[in-house]
């Protein structure tokens, strides 16, 4: 008998009743693997809680956990999960957004695609659907830059799958530094920084998994279009977002890296410099002159003094 894989599944929810059971369903339906889904439910309006509870009163393999009071975020709310779920009895530990549909394949082929490339983390392009019947492909498996880890994720962090070894590698980071991880917007980018950051290899895969519900109650959605552009851009500019890489870059233990240190002053010098490695720093290439033209904008008209 072929032995499954065990997968502890973490999903975060918030205000989902709407769209979750599509979610439940799709995960509980998955082939040749055993899941467990632990839900952090942070405080919400629509009933969410008392509706799961109610509907999979008998199912083992769904686990609420207890209520915490309010996270006022998904990324806060992620880390609840990776710090309270215990990994020892699963191979992999993967997360899950509230109102997605995943493939009835997304984890074994997941697996399988860690197995083959050696890697520790998966993630994987997806296809994004709106309400009024619009997909759009969401590509991003470009190649892996040299610091890509430092400023951006490893795609949407409800496709990815982590090996144990790794998670509760990321959990011992998380539980030493609790507070300042908690200061980081997304789970998903500190996660995959992490693995790259401390020598684990990090597969893309092309092939989307999911089918990525988009609305507009979305936390994080899908960045395309003028608007998407300029709103990454006014992040970069004036949002932090480069303060968060900083930030990201002390937890995972790169502040005193030679990279590093060249820009984490946030001076005008320091984006000067980090502009002239745009190249290293974004995996998609509209992406890479969206930020050495960021950063010389900061050098030239911004940057702490």
């Amino acid at each position: 008998m072929i032995k499954q894989n065990k997968i502890a599944i973490l999903l975060a929810a918030y205000n989902g009743k709407q769209y979750i059971k599509e979610q439940i369903d799709s995960i509980l339906n998955q082939e040749d693997v055993k899941v467990t889904i632990f839900i952090s439910i942070d405080t919400s309006r629509d009933g969410t809680r008392e509706w799961i509870e109610a509907s999979y009163l008998d199912n083992s393999q769904i686990m609420i956990l207890e209520d915490v009071g309010r996270f006022g975020g998904a990324a806060k709310n992620f880390f609840r999960l990776i710090r309270d779920v215990d990994f020892t009895p699963y191979d992999f530990i993967a997360f899950a957004d509230q109102d997605d549909i995943w493939h009835q394949d997304k984890l074994s082929r997941a697996i399988q695609k860690l197995h083959e490339t050696k890697s520790d983390g998966y993630s994987s392009n997806v296809l994004a659907f709106w309400e009024d019947g619009r997909e759009k492909l969401i590509v991003k498996s470009q190649p892996q830059c040299q610091y890509d880890y430092l400023f951006e994720a490893a795609g949407p962090g409800c496709t990815y799958v982590l090996t144990q070894i790794l998670a509760v590698q990321i959990k011992q980071c998380i539980c030493q530094k609790w507070d300042l991880v908690n200061t980081v917007w997304l789970h998903d980018w500190f996660c995959y920084a992490y693995a790259r950051a401390n020598g684990f290899r990090w597969v893309i895969d092309e092939k989307p998994s999911m089918r990525y519900r988009q609305h507009t109650n979305n936390q994080v959605g899908v960045n395309q279009g003028l608007k998407a552009f300029l709103y990454r851009l006014k992040k970069i500019l004036f949002g932090g977002a480069i303060v968060q890489a900083k930030t990201i870059a002390i937890i995972i233990g790169m502040s005193e890296q030679p990279f590093v240190k060249e820009w984490s002053s946030l001076d005008k010098i320091g984006f000067f410099k980090l502009a002239w490695h745009a190249q290293k720093c974004r995996r998609k290439p509209k992406d890479k002159y969206l930020f050495f033209f960021a950063c010389l904008l900061i050098s030239i008209f911004g940057g702490q003094k």
